[in-house]
């Protein structure tokens, strides 16, 4: 088979790097793919937005299915402009990549079909935002911009000023553009956060190994939301009970729902969960392996990937049997520093060598190109050095010894990525 991964990050290089894995692929193309994908795949630079282009692309090298990485395409509706030019295509198509294309719509589907998640209200208009927060006198409290802002726009607000400066910098100052026209206020939920990943083809659903992820930029969960700058897997929160209890009240029941809606969901639905004292609620959907969940997920999966798509696209998932290693991994981010705001881009990446025919060892590559010869780092998140190990103890040790192996100038990363697993093991 010849494949086509729509993408540019670290995501899109995991995915680039498990289907090469395929017994059934031969030539795997990537638009518009980084310095670390160009490896494994050959890479034009079409934008993921460019739908003409990623078609003609596809039908020029007539390639048997496209694989599609990030949000915005699927939301914007990329899956069914492939699907019209005969192009066969894995990825939840317009209508039901809105369970993360708005947030209004996936709190809606939850409360109609009882599926277990956090308070919410939803604002058209700052005025009444406002009014909302001043009658609510309980803090903290939850913004969610509704549409898709690179998973930066939920803000967590701990007393009034901060909601109403939050209201100010979504709705009046549109920070995450569009996304922002419509705002979800939400209770404040306490517990661990787990997200669970799970392929779908419309009426069966088959969960892979649980991951969590660390969204703020600094140690100790402080400074900005980021995409993810860490994530191990798997989680040991997220015990056989917890599985059993969130398979029968909340992925089976959404996957029933969306169906019942007329938006047959057929990809991949990222469940982001909280585990609070009440049970498993939903934090949030996303239509799509997440960004760097699936680089600690995907390492550990034995099975062919391109076989389980298949079967989603076609409707044969119940006849697949999803098989993960024992071992456990973990995924440092090295970023440029000063992400998420403002950063310096264009450093060497010095070192990469360093993970040739290392087993167990990935660097995969989130920002970078190649420029006059050498790879330079070209985004805010740059490399995700990810490790397997016997357990996450090894994973982390692992993964932190191969943080040094690369360098680049304004390199950055949390130093306490996997810390909560100390307590299993005290």
């Amino acid at each position: 088979m010849k494949i086509l991964v729509v993408g540019s990050g670290g995501r899109e290089h995991a995915l680039v790097k498990k289907i090469s894995e395929s017994k059934r692929v031969d030539k795997i193309y990537c638009l518009p793919g980084n310095a670390g994908i160009s490896k494994l795949a050959e890479c034009e630079n079409i934008s993921v937005m460019d739908f003409e282009g990623i078609a003609g692309y596809a039908l020029e090298k007539k390639v048997d299915m496209v694989v599609i990485g990030p949000d915005d395409p699927l939301v914007a509706g990329l899956a069914d402009f492939l699907w019209d030019k005969g192009i066969r295509s894995f990825g939840p198509k317009k209508k039901a990549a809105i369970l993360e294309g708005s947030k209004a719509f996936s709190k809606e589907l939850m409360k109609k079909y009882n599926i277990p998640t956090a308070d919410y209200e939803t604002f058209e208009n700052p005025e009444e935002a406002v009014e909302y927060l001043e009658k609510n006198r309980t803090f903290p409290i939850v913004l969610k911009a509704d549409g898709l802002a690179l998973g930066k726009g939920v803000l967590i607000c701990n007393d009034l000023s901060e909601a109403k400066e939050g209201v100010k910098e979504i709705m009046l100052d549109k920070k995450f553009g569009d996304a922002g026209n419509k705002l979800v206020i939400e209770e404040f939920m306490t517990g661990r956060e787990v997200s669970v990943l799970s392929f779908v083809d419309g009426k069966t659903i088959k969960p892979m190994a649980s991951a969590q992820d660390h969204k703020r930029a600094g140690d100790g969960d402080t400074g900005l939301n980021t995409g993810g700058m860490g994530t191990f897997s798997p989680s040991p929160f997220y015990t056989d009970e917890i599985d059993r209890y969130c398979k029968e009240y909340i992925f089976e029941p959404t996957v029933e729902a969306m169906a019942k809606e007329g938006r047959e969901f057929k990809g991949i639905i990222f469940f982001g969960l909280m585990l609070t004292e009440a049970g498993p609620k939903v934090l949030e959907y996303n239509a799509r392996f997440g960004d760097p969940e699936a680089q600690v997920v995907l390492p550990r999966m034995n099975n062919d990937i391109v076989d389980v798509m298949e079967a989603c696209i076609d409707g044969n998932l119940d006849k697949i049997t999803l098989d993960f290693k024992d071992e456990a991994c973990v995924c440092v981010v090295l970023a440029s520093k000063g992400y998420p705001l403002s950063y310096e881009k264009g450093f060497e990446i010095k070192g990469l060598e360093n993970f040739d025919d290392r087993e167990g060892y990935y660097c995969f590559h989130a920002g970078s190109k190649e420029k006059d010869g050498k790879i330079v780092t070209n985004g805010g998140r740059v490399l995700g050095i990810t490790a397997l190990g016997q357990d996450l103890k090894k994973a982390r040790e692992n993964a932190y010894k191969a943080t040094e192996w690369v360098n680049f100038e304004n390199k950055y990363c949390r130093k306490d990525i996997g810390k909560a697993i100390d307590d299993i093991y005290r």
